[in-house]
Protein backbone atom coordinates (compact mmCIF):
# COMPACT_ATOMS: atom_id res chain seq x y z
CA UNK A 1 0.00 0.00 0.00
CA UNK A 2 1.41 3.32 -0.75
CA UNK A 3 1.92 6.55 1.83
CA UNK A 4 0.84 9.54 2.16
CA UNK A 5 2.14 12.98 3.91
CA UNK A 6 -0.49 15.22 5.29
CA UNK A 7 0.38 19.09 5.82
CA UNK A 8 -1.90 20.79 7.75
CA UNK A 9 -1.57 24.46 8.25
CA UNK A 10 -3.68 25.75 11.46
CA UNK A 11 -4.11 29.65 12.53
CA UNK A 12 -6.42 30.17 15.37
CA UNK A 13 -8.44 26.82 14.70
CA UNK A 14 -9.20 25.37 18.26
CA UNK A 15 -12.62 25.44 17.34
CA UNK A 16 -11.91 23.06 14.00
CA UNK A 17 -8.12 21.31 14.52
CA UNK A 18 -9.25 18.44 16.84
CA UNK A 19 -12.16 17.32 14.69
CA UNK A 20 -9.66 17.90 11.61
CA UNK A 21 -7.26 15.70 12.96
CA UNK A 22 -9.98 12.77 13.96
CA UNK A 23 -11.67 12.74 10.35
CA UNK A 24 -9.18 12.63 8.86
CA UNK A 25 -6.88 9.85 10.75
CA UNK A 26 -9.00 6.84 9.94
CA UNK A 27 -9.91 7.57 6.53
CA UNK A 28 -5.23 7.80 6.15
CA UNK A 29 -5.79 4.40 8.21
CA UNK A 30 -7.83 2.63 5.79
CA UNK A 31 -5.80 3.91 2.32
CA UNK A 32 -2.56 3.80 3.38
CA UNK A 33 0.18 1.30 4.59
CA UNK A 34 1.73 4.32 6.38
CA UNK A 35 0.99 8.14 7.01
CA UNK A 36 2.61 11.10 8.32
CA UNK A 37 1.41 14.14 9.75
CA UNK A 38 2.29 17.53 10.32
CA UNK A 39 0.66 20.52 11.71
CA UNK A 40 1.65 23.64 11.39
CA UNK A 41 0.58 26.10 14.22
CA UNK A 42 0.78 28.96 12.29
CA UNK A 43 1.49 31.98 15.02
CA UNK A 44 -1.99 31.05 16.35
CA UNK A 45 -2.76 33.25 19.72
CA UNK A 46 -5.61 30.77 20.87
CA UNK A 47 -5.23 27.58 21.72
CA UNK A 48 -4.77 25.70 18.81
CA UNK A 49 -0.89 24.88 19.39
CA UNK A 50 -1.71 23.50 22.74
CA UNK A 51 -4.56 21.15 21.25
CA UNK A 52 -2.54 20.07 18.29
CA UNK A 53 0.30 19.04 20.83
CA UNK A 54 -2.09 17.03 22.84
CA UNK A 55 -2.87 15.42 19.44
CA UNK A 56 0.58 14.11 19.25
CA UNK A 57 0.86 13.00 22.22
CA UNK A 58 -1.73 9.87 21.48
CA UNK A 59 -0.22 9.53 17.69
CA UNK A 60 3.20 8.98 17.11
CA UNK A 61 2.48 9.91 13.30
CA UNK A 62 1.78 13.25 14.27
CA UNK A 63 4.16 15.93 14.36
CA UNK A 64 3.51 19.93 15.32
CA UNK A 65 5.43 22.65 13.84
CA UNK A 66 4.92 25.79 16.03
CA UNK A 67 6.11 29.28 14.19
CA UNK A 68 6.60 31.90 16.00
CA UNK A 69 4.54 34.62 13.78
CA UNK A 70 1.81 33.98 10.94
CA UNK A 71 4.12 32.94 7.96
CA UNK A 72 1.69 31.93 5.49
CA UNK A 73 -0.16 29.30 3.61
CA UNK A 74 2.65 29.01 0.86
CA UNK A 75 5.32 29.06 3.32
CA UNK A 76 3.61 26.40 5.61
CA UNK A 77 2.83 24.10 2.93
CA UNK A 78 6.37 24.09 1.55
CA UNK A 79 8.21 23.58 4.66
CA UNK A 80 5.96 20.54 4.89
CA UNK A 81 7.05 19.32 1.56
CA UNK A 82 10.59 19.60 2.39
CA UNK A 83 9.88 17.06 5.62
CA UNK A 84 7.73 14.97 3.58
CA UNK A 85 9.20 11.60 3.50
CA UNK A 86 5.97 9.64 1.97
CA UNK A 87 4.73 8.48 -1.52
CA UNK A 88 2.34 11.19 -1.68
CA UNK A 89 1.76 14.51 -0.30
CA UNK A 90 -1.46 16.64 0.18
CA UNK A 91 -2.52 19.69 2.37
CA UNK A 92 -5.75 19.81 4.19
CA UNK A 93 -6.54 23.07 6.11
CA UNK A 94 -7.38 22.97 9.91
CA UNK A 95 -11.02 24.42 9.52
CA UNK A 96 -12.73 21.24 9.06
CA UNK A 97 -14.61 22.22 6.04
CA UNK A 98 -14.22 19.15 3.78
CA UNK A 99 -16.01 15.97 3.98
CA UNK A 100 -14.69 12.22 5.10
CA UNK A 101 -16.15 11.10 1.81
CA UNK A 102 -14.21 13.77 -0.45
CA UNK A 103 -11.31 12.29 0.93
CA UNK A 104 -12.46 8.31 0.05
CA UNK A 105 -12.80 9.81 -3.17
CA UNK A 106 -9.27 11.66 -3.63
CA UNK A 107 -7.64 8.55 -2.66
CA UNK A 108 -9.81 6.53 -5.27
CA UNK A 109 -8.00 8.33 -7.72
CA UNK A 110 -4.46 8.06 -6.60
CA UNK A 111 -2.30 6.66 -9.11
CA UNK A 112 -3.92 7.27 -12.02
CA UNK A 113 -2.34 10.08 -13.09
CA UNK A 114 0.68 12.30 -11.42
CA UNK A 115 -1.34 15.14 -9.81
CA UNK A 116 -5.37 14.63 -8.23
CA UNK A 117 -7.00 17.66 -8.76
CA UNK A 118 -10.48 18.55 -6.32
CA UNK A 119 -12.76 21.12 -6.89
CA UNK A 120 -15.76 22.25 -5.19
CA UNK A 121 -18.91 21.19 -6.11
CA UNK A 122 -20.93 23.19 -3.65
CA UNK A 123 -19.71 26.36 -4.15
CA UNK A 124 -23.17 27.78 -2.81
CA UNK A 125 -22.18 26.87 0.46
CA UNK A 126 -20.05 29.59 0.64
CA UNK A 127 -20.82 33.35 0.65
CA UNK A 128 -21.36 34.89 -2.44
CA UNK A 129 -18.53 37.31 -2.55
CA UNK A 130 -16.38 34.56 -2.12
CA UNK A 131 -18.08 32.39 -4.91
CA UNK A 132 -17.26 35.46 -7.27
CA UNK A 133 -14.09 35.62 -6.45
CA UNK A 134 -12.84 32.22 -6.38
CA UNK A 135 -14.82 32.34 -10.17
CA UNK A 136 -12.93 35.14 -11.52
CA UNK A 137 -9.20 33.88 -9.99
CA UNK A 138 -9.69 30.61 -11.36
CA UNK A 139 -10.92 32.29 -15.13
CA UNK A 140 -7.59 34.19 -14.93
CA UNK A 141 -5.53 32.07 -13.64
CA UNK A 142 -6.65 29.71 -16.51
CA UNK A 143 -6.34 32.93 -18.87
CA UNK A 144 -2.39 33.56 -17.61
CA UNK A 145 -2.00 30.20 -17.80
CA UNK A 146 -3.74 28.42 -21.43
CA UNK A 147 -4.82 25.56 -18.70
CA UNK A 148 -8.37 25.02 -18.08
CA UNK A 149 -8.28 23.66 -14.54
CA UNK A 150 -11.75 23.94 -12.58
CA UNK A 151 -9.98 24.74 -8.88
CA UNK A 152 -6.49 25.31 -8.22
CA UNK A 153 -6.93 26.06 -4.48
CA UNK A 154 -8.15 22.53 -3.00
CA UNK A 155 -5.86 19.65 -1.06
CA UNK A 156 -4.12 18.44 -4.40
CA UNK A 157 -2.38 15.23 -4.09
CA UNK A 158 0.80 15.26 -5.69
CA UNK A 159 3.85 11.98 -6.13
CA UNK A 160 6.09 13.45 -3.85
CA UNK A 161 8.75 13.35 -5.56
CA UNK A 162 7.45 15.73 -8.46
CA UNK A 163 6.43 18.30 -5.86
CA UNK A 164 9.60 18.38 -4.11
CA UNK A 165 10.92 19.11 -7.48
CA UNK A 166 8.58 22.00 -8.64
CA UNK A 167 9.13 25.34 -7.36
CA UNK A 168 6.89 27.69 -5.83
CA UNK A 169 8.09 31.19 -4.88
CA UNK A 170 5.15 32.38 -3.07
CA UNK A 171 4.42 32.07 0.56
CA UNK A 172 0.88 33.56 -0.08
CA UNK A 173 -2.63 31.30 -0.45
CA UNK A 174 -1.86 31.24 -4.49
CA UNK A 175 1.18 28.92 -3.99
CA UNK A 176 -0.64 25.68 -5.57
CA UNK A 177 -1.76 27.96 -8.48
CA UNK A 178 1.93 28.27 -8.79
CA UNK A 179 2.72 24.64 -8.22
CA UNK A 180 0.26 23.49 -10.38
CA UNK A 181 0.93 25.90 -13.54
CA UNK A 182 4.52 24.92 -13.69
CA UNK A 183 4.23 21.10 -13.34
CA UNK A 184 1.45 20.81 -15.41
CA UNK A 185 2.53 23.48 -18.67
CA UNK A 186 5.95 20.72 -17.76
CA UNK A 187 3.86 18.27 -19.09
CA UNK A 188 2.46 16.40 -15.67
CA UNK A 189 -0.48 14.19 -16.00
CA UNK A 190 -3.81 14.96 -13.85
CA UNK A 191 -7.01 14.03 -12.97
CA UNK A 192 -9.99 16.20 -11.45
CA UNK A 193 -12.58 15.00 -8.80
CA UNK A 194 -15.82 16.73 -7.07
CA UNK A 195 -15.14 17.75 -3.46
CA UNK A 196 -17.92 18.65 -1.04
CA UNK A 197 -17.45 21.15 1.66
CA UNK A 198 -19.25 21.32 5.15
CA UNK A 199 -19.82 24.52 7.12
CA UNK A 200 -17.17 25.70 9.55
CA UNK A 201 -18.14 24.92 12.86
CA UNK A 202 -16.08 27.84 14.81
CA UNK A 203 -14.18 30.53 13.45
CA UNK A 204 -13.93 32.32 9.86
CA UNK A 205 -11.63 31.99 7.05
CA UNK A 206 -8.64 33.82 6.74
CA UNK A 207 -8.42 33.58 2.74
CA UNK A 208 -9.90 37.12 2.25
CA UNK A 209 -7.73 38.78 4.34
CA UNK A 210 -6.72 42.57 2.80
CA UNK A 211 -2.60 41.01 3.14
CA UNK A 212 -3.71 37.84 1.89
CA UNK A 213 -5.26 39.43 -0.97
CA UNK A 214 -2.94 41.60 -1.47
CA UNK A 215 0.29 38.76 -1.39
CA UNK A 216 -2.49 37.13 -3.97
CA UNK A 217 -2.64 39.88 -6.44
CA UNK A 218 1.22 40.03 -6.45
CA UNK A 219 1.54 35.97 -7.28
CA UNK A 220 -0.66 36.51 -10.02
CA UNK A 221 0.90 39.60 -11.15
CA UNK A 222 4.12 37.80 -11.47
CA UNK A 223 2.78 34.43 -12.87
CA UNK A 224 1.87 36.69 -15.55
CA UNK A 225 5.01 38.70 -16.12
CA UNK A 226 6.49 35.04 -15.79
CA UNK A 227 4.29 33.37 -18.20
CA UNK A 228 3.45 35.98 -21.08
CA UNK A 229 6.42 38.64 -20.81
CA UNK A 230 9.21 36.46 -20.62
Amino acid sequence: MASITVIVPALNEEGNIVETIREITPILERHFGDYEVFIFDDGSTDRTGTLADELSAKNQKINVIHNPTTMGLGYNYKKGVEKATKDFVMMIPGDNEITGESFEEMFRHLGEKDIVIPHTVNSEIRPLGRQILSTAYTAIINLISGLNVKYYNGTVIHKRDIIQSARIDTDSFAYQSEALVRLIREGRTYVETGMVLKERKAGQSKALRPKNVQRVLKSIWKMFVDIRLK
